[in-house]
Formats: structure tokens, sequence, C-alpha cells
């Protein structure tokens, strides 16, 4: 497939995102918003209409690229982040995924240390090869000043789903799985950061200039359990791809860890650190000394937008200016949030 976009902005050495990874500060700093190809762009919802499932939509290079590509076109965000979704490694590992529409993620359970048995991560290159292609089309079809962002699932959080069997409000299973058997539990969690390190490098080989680790569920743990179930894998994860990998950036996202999030950013390796909605404006300045930080604006306020968003956006790039920053928000854009919000919201940060 042949794609373009056209290029937006001034062009430069190294795309903006990248620089500020490598610890630069800039003004006005680079944008963009996890979750910024989705329901909320009109385009990406007719896109949507033409895919049987939401797993073949991700899994068909065409339609990755173009939704992937939707936001670059409509706003000039700083990065594009590849279309696809953290749980394509347990579908690759053979934990049996599918989506159900009204109830997101649907996976036979794994429950036990018998239920490992069904699972391989001799299947990952081949099952993930479209996800390669598209990244491949993509670097070739993004401005130089576009940085290109592969992702995945932390351990811990892709395990969530895994046990739980999709979605989960008190996480009982995965809980009463490690605390009542850590051994077999910590086999699930290594053939998850394998199986991570293996998918990442393989989008860095492919041609994506930057990772992001979601560790989207990691502020359910107490502090034990962080260390052992999110901080351990994590370094793992980032000391083999930085071996394969040295020049290519993970931010780390541990969502809602509040305090521990510190302990994460100088523990792991990242080489910045995504910040949510509730992480004081202190704690990110602290984090800046050492690592890049990037966030942390509610997603409701971009729902909301008007003058409370355009107002909270200045001060978050006000209070972060002195050091490396990545605007984004705390979490992903919310399916009804108007294009025009975004619009309204990449204004005010960039000081138009």
């Amino acid at each position: 497939m042949t794609v373009s976009v056209s290029g937006q902005g001034v062009e430069s050495d190294e795309a903006p995102l990248l620089r500020v990874l490598a610890g630069e500060r800039i003004d006005p700093p680079p944008v963009w918003l996890m979750r910024q190809a989705g329901r909320y762009l009109p385009e990406y919802r007719a896109l949507r209409a033409k895919a049987r499932n939401f797993l073949d939509f991700c899994y068909t290079p065409d339609m990755a690229i173009e939704a992937t590509l939707q936001p670059i076109r409509r706003f000039g965000m700083d990065a594009a982040i590849l279309f696809s979704d953290i749980l394509v490694i347990a579908d690759a590992l053979g934990a049996g995924v599918s989506f159900e529409e009204g109830k997101g993620p649907v996976l036979e359970p794994v429950r036990g240390i018998g239920d490992l048995a069904k699972l391989s991560k001799s299947r990952i290159a081949e099952h993930c090869a479209p996800v390669y292609e598209a990244i491949g089309s993509l670097r070739s079809a993004l401005p130089d000043r576009v940085a290109l962002i592969g992702f995945a699932g932390g351990p811990w959080t892709v395990a969530t789903y895994m046990v739980e069997g999709g979605s989960s409000k008190d996480f009982a299973q995965i809980k009463r799985w490690m605390w009542t058997d850590p051994d077999g539990f910590g086999r699930l969690i290594d053939l998850l950061s394998e199986a991570t390190i293996e998918h990442l490098i393989g989008q860095v080989r492919a041609g994506a200039q930057c990772l992001q680790l979601f560790e989207s569920w990691a502020g359910v743990l107490p502090e034990p359990e962080f260390d052992r179930w999110v901080m351990v894998p994590t370094r793992h994860i980032v000391e083999s791809v930085r071996a394969a990998c040295p020049k290519v950036p993970i931010i780390g996202f541990a969502r809602a860890a509040g305090a521990m999030v510190d302990r994460y950013a100088q523990g792991t390796g990242v080489r910045g650190v995504g910040l949510d909605a509730m992480v004081p404006r202190t704690q990110a300045l602290r984090l800046q000394e050492t690592v890049a930080v990037q966030g942390n604006l509610d997603p409701v306020l971009l729902l909301a937008g008007g003058k409370a968003l355009t107002d909270r956006a200045r001060a978050i790039v006000a209070a972060l200016a002195d050091g490396p920053h990545v605007f984004n928000l705390g979490h992903g854009v919310l399916p009804p949030t108007p294009p025009e919000h975004v619009e309204a919201l990449l204004a005010a940060v960039r000081g138009a």
C-alpha cells in the first residue's frame, strides 16, 4: 500500500518527541494523545465499519495504517502511535481473544499452572507479521518530524485480562493466584515478559522509533507486589530491548501508581514516564529531574472543552517548561470527545 501524509510545522533533523526523550527541553513541547486514533473521529468510525471485528481491524495492515494516519492528517500531531491493541500478545500466545460489542475483550481464562500449557510464544513472529508490515509502511509515510511509536502492554496488565477472562473491577482472580501460588503466577509473567520483548524488538526492526509500555493496571497493586510484578518485569524488558535496540527510547506508563511512579522512573531504565491525571505537579517536577515526563491532562477536561481546557493545558505547559516534557493526556481520548476540542487543545499547547 502507498500512503502519504503532508508534513506540518518546522522540519528538523530529528523528531521533537525523540529530542525530548533524549533530555532536551523544547518550547512548545511535542504533543500526541493516547487513543488519538479512535471512535471520536468520524473517519475512524467509517473505517471501523468496514472491518469484520476489532482484531481483524488490527491485523489488516491497510486499515491499521489508515487509522494511525488519520489524527496526523487532521491535527498534525508530533507523534503517530501504531493502531493496534495490547492484547495482540495474549492472542498470539493462544489465549483465545475476542472483542464483544458493549462488553470489551473476552479471553479464555488462564487460572493456574495447568492452563499455561496451551500458551506458546513460538507463534508471535508469524501472528504479528501484519502489525510489523503496517509499521514498515507507516515509517515511510510519515514526515521526519513525526515520530512513530510502537507499544505493548506491560506483563501485569496483560495478565489481568488473561486471568480474569476480560476486564475486571476487583481483580480477585489474578490477586488470588499471585498470592496463593506466586511461583506458578511468576511463570505467566515470565512468559509475557519474553513475549513482550520479542514483540517490541519486532516493532523496532520494522521501523518504530520509540516504544511505550502500558502498565494500565499498575495502580491496583500494593507496594511489595508492585515491585515484584511491575518493576522487575519492566526493568527486564527495558534492558533486553535496549541491548538489541540501544538507540530506541522507551516510555513507561504505570497508571494510577501514585508515589510509586518515582521508584518506577528510577528503577526500570525508562527514558520517559507517562503521568496520569492524579499526579501532582510537585511530583512531575521531581520526576523531570531524571526522566522526560509525559501527560497529564484529565481526558474529561478534553471532553468538556472550553476555557477550563485551554487554561489547564497552558498551566501544564508553563509548569513543566523548564525540563523535558511531552504533552499528553492522563489516559486515552474518550469516545464522545468532539474533534474540535482536540484542535483547541493543540492551539493552546502550541501558543496559537
